[in-house]
């Protein structure tokens, strides 16, 4: 399953992430990741939860994110849920890449048997049609 938060800045979508993130991981049957470009969110997080400040690796487009949630379930079979906040900010969601994106997420999380939350900006037209589908908040 995959929801996406999406709205403008300053809207709440990280802390509705965190929120989500406390929430789960109370009834979570396995591990819940949550990956942020920057640490602000540590001391807000549950303890159990495991925090990743993804500003220590070059992940600097939809794959290198892509090929860095792969890297982490490789590693760790138990994670069940993964919270992406803030690593899609500044990717260029409108080439036609992005809309691939969502497919393969999609497809990841349909093997692994993983939810996964995304924060996106809401900057303009978005070239993914279909994100609707996943939308949570606006």
């Amino acid at each position: 399953m995959i929801q996406v938060i999406y709205g403008k800045r300053g809207s709440g979508k990280s802390k509705k992430m965190v929120s989500l993130a406390n929430e789960q991981v109370k009834t979570a049957k396995g591990h819940v990741v949550f990956i942020d470009d920057d640490s602000r969110a540590i001391h807000e997080l549950d303890r159990e939860i495991r925090f990743i400040d993804a500003d220590e690796y070059a992940l600097t487009d939809y794959r290198s994110i892509y090929g860095f949630l792969c890297g982490i379930i490789a590693t760790n079979y138990d994670v069940t849920t993964i919270f992406v906040d803030g690593l899609l900010n500044g990717i260029d969601k409108k080439s036609d890449r992005s809309e691939k994106i969502f497919e393969k997420l999609q497809a990841f999380s349909d093997m692994h048997k993983i939810d996964l939350y995304l924060a996106m900006h809401d900057e303009g037209e978005l070239a993914v049609s279909e994100l609707e589908k996943y939308k949570v908040l606006s």
